[in-house]
């Protein structure tokens, strides 16, 4: 790769992490459901196995979300927008989820991941894009066990998307009347929840696996993430500050524009 064209890669991988750190803080995602189509496509432009490109694209903006999560959560608690009972209600099944998630990416095709990233983020944006949203109750449910099913779900896709919590919780909580703020604040937290025990899960399945980039752990390009993370954390209180000022409906149609747009670029891709 001539120096020029390393510049400009360098440059685009910055840009993104920026634009990741902005909408991690404003959307309670990580990031992620920026950095995992920028990161395949990279990936792809650097003539990486196809095989390995989802993974890799998913697993290191995973390592990402750890980081940028922290950030993100630590500034929603300051403004009283976390709820800690829902976090500690939703965390073992996020976590077990996202371990899951991990360990199963070994055994699915890149082609499978970009079916699950696309469609599953496709469905969030239409109804995130609606001006009425899916109500299905004016409360989360009572039972314990229906709680724990529900965030397994949301950690086990999440790990596979590549993605914060707050892609698939905050149409989900909203589903059940809770207040769009607090669902992004708390939905930030989640991130971590998912992101360790996932990027533990894609460490454990890419072991041994041939052709991975240098300097790689798993699935985990360290480098990438390396260079990602110092703008996803340093940006992500810019977003948070931003989701406390904006109207709630503007939050919603920014969340439903970004889905849609990298869903549609991800099924383009996973069925061209």
């Amino acid at each position: 790769m001539a120096l020029l064209d390393l510049v400009a890669l360098i440059a685009g991988v910055i840009a993104t992490a920026i634009l990741a750190g902005i909408m991690a803080g404003l959307l309670g995602v990580g990031g992620g459901i920026v950095l995992v189509p920028v990161l395949f496509w990279i990936l792809t432009l650097m003539d990486f196995p196809p095989d390995l490109t989802m993974q890799m694209a998913v697993a290191t903006s995973l390592a990402t979300i750890i980081f940028t999560s922290i950030s993100s959560a630590r500034a929603h608690h300051k403004r009283g927008s976390v709820d800690l009972s829902l976090l500690k209600l939703w965390a073992p099944g996020l976590m077990l989820g996202a371990l899951t998630g991990g360990l199963a990416a070994k055994y699915i095709e890149a082609s499978g991941l970009k079916l699950v990233f696309g469609t599953i983020a496709l469905l969030v944006a239409l109804n995130m894009a609606t001006p009425k949203t899916l109500v299905l109750s004016s409360h989360l449910p009572q039972n314990r066990l229906v709680n724990v099913v529900i965030s397994y779900i949301i950690g086990g896709f999440s790990s596979l998307m590549g993605i914060g919590g707050g892609t698939l919780s905050v149409p989900t909580l909203s589903a059940f009347s809770f207040d769009i703020k607090r669902a992004i604040g708390t939905a930030s937290a989640f991130g971590v929840l998912i992101a360790i025990p996932a990027v533990m899960g894609f460490i454990l399945s890419g072991l041994g696996v041939p052709s991975r980039p240098p300097f790689s752990l798993g699935f985990v390009s360290i480098p990438a993430a390396l260079l990602i993370l110092p703008f996803t954390v340093s940006f992500a209180p810019v977003g948070t500050a931003l989701a406390h000022k904006l109207d709630r409906k503007w939050i919603k149609l920014t969340f439903a524009v970004f889905l849609a747009a990298t869903s549609i670029k991800m099924l383009s891709s996973a069925l061209g």
